[in-house]
């Protein structure tokens, strides 16, 4: 199947969006083999922290959130005066990023999208490098959506892995579980993004360790096809995801 007919990603999920209505946990992610990844709602409904206020002063241009979740770093930048779009899948993350002070649009990234071709920043935070459990594909996509000598900064996994699964978004709060529809997702840690960064066009501007966090920057070499560009107001999108 191919990304642009995957299903939906899994902040679509329904324990995801009540998680958000929320602001809590807890929440994971549960491959097939029963193994629980922890997701950190909490912290994604915050407001930005330390870590991630330093991860957006690096950002360059108008700024492309993909993933956006709650909307935290939107709100962040939008605060700050700049140009920025965030994009979910998620109507619940969408809605709550609007009514903190952001704009998003509810997609898939690989749905046409504004300013295709001419975005400065693009981000990929909060392990949002595994969208649709092919790394390869989405990276092909990122230079798509940035300008030449773009800048794609990515929240990677804190281990040397490379890792595509299938995966469900658990609940299990009050001894009660709710799942989610399964989807593809990856974890890659920052090496071997470097190495598949190299592979496909792409130079490592940076890389670095805040807290437990991990990240990596990189540059596009390639020009990317130009289309329309970013606008500061976004508008909603179909209440169904593509």
């Amino acid at each position: 199947m191919s990304a642009t007919t995957a299903p939906p990603a899994w902040a679509a999920s329904d324990p995801y969006a009540a998680a958000l209505a929320t602001g809590r946990g807890p929440l994971y992610l549960r491959r097939a083999d029963g193994w629980l990844l922890p997701l950190e709602v909490e912290r994604w409904c915050a407001r930005a922290d330390a870590v991630d206020r330093a991860v957006l002063d690096r950002c360059e241009g108008a700024v492309l959130d993909v993933g956006c979740g709650p909307g935290r770093l939107v709100a962040e930048l939008a605060a700050r005066g700049r140009t920025v779009l965030g994009v979910d899948v998620s109507e619940a993350a969408v809605t709550r990023t609007i009514t903190v002070g952001g704009q998003a649009l509810r997609r898939s990234v690989f749905d046409p999208l504004p300013g295709e071709g001419r975005w400065g920043t693009v981000l990929l935070m909060d392990g949002n490098i595994g969208i649709g459990g092919d790394p390869y594909a989405l990276l092909h996509r990122m230079a798509q959506l940035l300008a030449p000598g773009g800048l794609l900064i990515a929240e990677t996994a804190p281990l040397d892995l490379d890792e595509r699964a299938e995966v469900q978004v658990v609940d299990v709060a009050h001894g009660l579980a709710r799942t989610g529809e399964p989807f593809p997702w990856a974890r890659i840690g920052t090496p071997a993004l470097l190495r598949l960064a190299d592979r496909s066009g792409w130079r490592a501007a940076a890389q670095w360790t805040a807290g437990d966090r991990r990240f990596a920057a990189l540059r596009t070499l390639i020009a990317s096809s130009s289309a329309e560009p970013p606008k500061r107001t976004a508008v909603i999108s179909s209440q169904r995801p593509r």
